[in-house]
This record gives structure tokens, sequence and C-alpha cells, in this order.
């Protein structure tokens, strides 16, 4: 394969400006393999925690810690569920028609990583223009996820607009890529006849390198003679948070064990509001991404769960949850999903999704077993993680997949 790839992802970003990472962390691995790497991303998401300076451009070049990106200026927006962040989709996607005017090199292969859908077409439009593989890669399935977590119905004109888009991407692009580990099925399930290459998310040895300690004042926040269960991450409907809260309801009479809760999120003043009462909850605002292991060595379990949704069905790859395997700690899965990693590697206990009574029954089963039991479940899950989730071996990967 030559040696340009172009991925456009409008959620991309890196551990100074914030979320996305996953594009970040494979550009970094695709450049000390030799291939030229630009991210092309949006001037403005929720995700991001900074902006770039565009300096009354509407593209604007930076290079973020040693990865070229190409920042395109889109429409701001105030809430994910905004009107207005679907006007930056098309502001985005129309932009894009003219990147080739701030391109240092051309591109040989063209990542297309949407969520929306809508930037597959100067994608493929591109990907003719320079003679370029196009890659569509799915994190996330819209409009599916629409529909079943967002409630919209699929006669929803916008719906309508993704599912053409969705089946165009799947039909004209070169390769298809996903971190879902079961996307194939729903490929299938649409009646097309394709599959998909898994490659998931997971950690970057670097950053490893480069943990940062807590602040004493956060630190402080942590009982340090209590049985900590811990969860890192977006406090949004989806991620289940209530039914944690509901299982520390019922153990709110055992005095050992305290659930910390760290993120930030549209439902994270409702679950406070849940959680008034409880002296065995503590929330604490969102910390930055090299201070996450400083946190996760502070907990006895870290808990994961999802609804349940039968969209999980196809897979997941939450960044969390290499996180959390890396850093030792015994694992508290509460998700309906096939191919289970926690399961496969025996790094903690799942139960089923949405269930408190489990929850709670699995962090006295995780509270009642000695130190020496919960460290070896912490062990099988980080020497798992280094054996197939580093970023390294997942870049090998992809590169080998571009290759065919």
């Amino acid at each position: 394969m030559s040696k340009n790839i172009l991925i456009i992802n409008e959620y991309a970003g890196s551990p100074s400006y914030g979320m996305t990472f996953r594009h970040y962390y494979f550009a970094k691995e695709f450049i000390k393999k030799g291939y030229n790497t630009t991210i092309v991303s949006a001037s403005f998401s929720h995700f991001l925690k900074k902006y770039p300076n565009m300096d009354g451009k509407n593209f604007q070049k930076e290079k973020v810690d040693g990865v070229d990106f190409v920042w395109i200026k889109v429409i701001e927006y105030t809430k994910s569920f905004s009107k207005k962040r679907a006007l930056k989709w098309i502001d985005f996607t129309l932009k894009l028609f003219f990147l080739d005017k701030h391109l240092n090199q051309k591109p040989d292969v063209i990542i297309c990583s949407t969520t929306e859908l809508f930037a597959i077409l100067p994608a493929y439009y591109l990907s003719k223009k320079y003679k370029a593989k196009l890659v569509f890669e799915v994190r996330d399935i819209w409009p599916l996820t629409l529909v079943k977590i967002g409630g919209f119905s699929k006669k929803n004109i916008l719906i309508k607009i993704m599912t053409f888009l969705e089946k165009f991407s799947l039909k004209k692009s070169d390769i298809l890529i996903s971190n879902l580990s079961n996307y194939s099925q729903h490929i299938k399930n649409l009646g097309i006849s394709r599959t998909a290459e898994w490659v998931s998310n997971g950690i970057d040895l670097d950053e490893m390198q480069n943990i940062e300690d807590l602040p004493e004042s956060i630190h402080n926040l942590i009982p340090k003679d209590k049985f900590i269960v811990g969860y890192t991450g977006k406090l949004g409907v989806s991620n289940a948070i209530v039914h944690l809260l509901q299982a520390a309801w019922l153990l709110k009479d055992n005095n050992d064990i305290v659930f910390i809760i760290v993120g930030e999120g549209q439902e994270k003043d409702a679950l406070k509001a849940y959680a008034d009462g409880l002296k065995n909850v503590i929330f604490i605002d969102q910390i930055k991404k090299m201070q996450i292991q400083s946190m996760l060595g502070l907990f006895d379990v870290c808990y994961i769960g999802l609804q349940k949704e039968d969209l999980f069905k196809f897979g997941i790859s939450p960044n969390k949850l290499y996180d959390y395997m890396y850093s030792g700690t015994p694992v508290l899965q509460s998700i309906n999903i096939e191919n289970d990693i926690v399961e496969k590697s025996n790094c903690g206990i799942c139960v089923e999704a949405e269930n408190p009574d489990f929850i709670a029954e699995a962090v006295i089963k995780l509270h009642e077993m000695s130190e020496e039991q919960r460290g070896k479940l912490g062990k099988n899950g980080k020497v798992y993680v280094l054996q197939n989730f580093t970023y390294d071996k997942l870049a090998e990967k992809y590169i080998s997949i571009l290759d065919r």
C-alpha cells in the first residue's frame, strides 16, 4: 500500500483537545510505521474540552503531538440534541468537498468514520478524484442508534436520508471496518452481502507511560477505609448509571461499600437527584484523561453498564473497558452482549443489564473475595488487554486490512 492515509472524523480529538481519541491513537501508530497520516475534524463538538484557533479561516492546519490535523470551521451548538447540531453536520459535509486545497499530499487511502453518515458523500467524491481506496468505518450504528435509543421514528425524514446514506456507504466503499465485533450481522440484516473487518478500540502504551497523579483535592474525596466500586466516563442515558445507583440504594446499610461516579454528561443532574440522601455515593467531576489510571488505582471494582437494548448485540467497544482492564482492577459488567471480553478474559463478573439486584449481589461477591482472588481477576484483565488491545497491535491489523 502507498503511504498517505486521510482520516475523516468530525469528532476526532486528542488528549489535549478532548474526546474522541481512536483516530489520534491510530494516526500516531500509522506514522510510526511509515504512513503519512492526516486527520480531518470539526472545529467544534460537544466532546471537545477546548477548541482550535481558526483565526477566521474555514480550514486550519495544526500538528497535534506529531499528528497532522486539518480543522474545519463549523456551526456551534449548545446541547448534543440541539437542532443546530444537524446544521453542523451539513456545514462540515459541504466544506469537505473543498478539502483538497488544504492537503499536503494526495491520499492513497481515505478512512471515513462518520457517525451521522453525511460525510460519506464528499469522502466518496475525494476517493474518486484521487483514485484512493475508500474505507467506511463504523463506530456507532446510525441511524439504528437514533431509532433504538433516541426514540426517532423510522418514518422521520432524517432517518430515511441516513438509511439511504448507510446503504450507499456499505455498497460503495472498498473496505468496511468496525470496532463492533458483530457488525457484519447488521449488514446482513440490511440485505447486503458484505462483511466488515473488526478492529476494536484499545489502549495507547505511550500514554500509559505518562500517567498523572490526581490532585490532592480529588484524592481526598476517596474514602481510604472503604470498598470502592467506581465508574469513570460519560454520564448518559445509554450508560445505565441509574441501575448502579439502584444497587447503591439496596446496599445503603452496608457501611463498608462506597460507590464513586466520575464524569460529566446530560444525565448527571438527574443522577445526583436520584442519589440524594445516599451516604454511600460520591460524585466527582470529570478528570483529565492522563489521570484516569491514577483514579482507577483507588477502586476495588470498576463498573461498566449499558441499557438492555438489542442494538448492543452487534458489539461494543467502550474505551473505559480497556482502561479498566489495563489498571488491573476487577470489572463488574452489566451488559447483555455476545463475544464478551470480560467473560473471555476472566477479569471480573458479568450480570444482566439493568438489573440492580444482580449488580448488588455481584458487588457483595467481589467484596467478600480475598484480595488475592480479586488481584487474580485484575491480572487476567491486564494480561488480556496487553496481548490483544494495544494500539500498536491494532494498527498492524488495520494496515494489514488496507494492504489487501
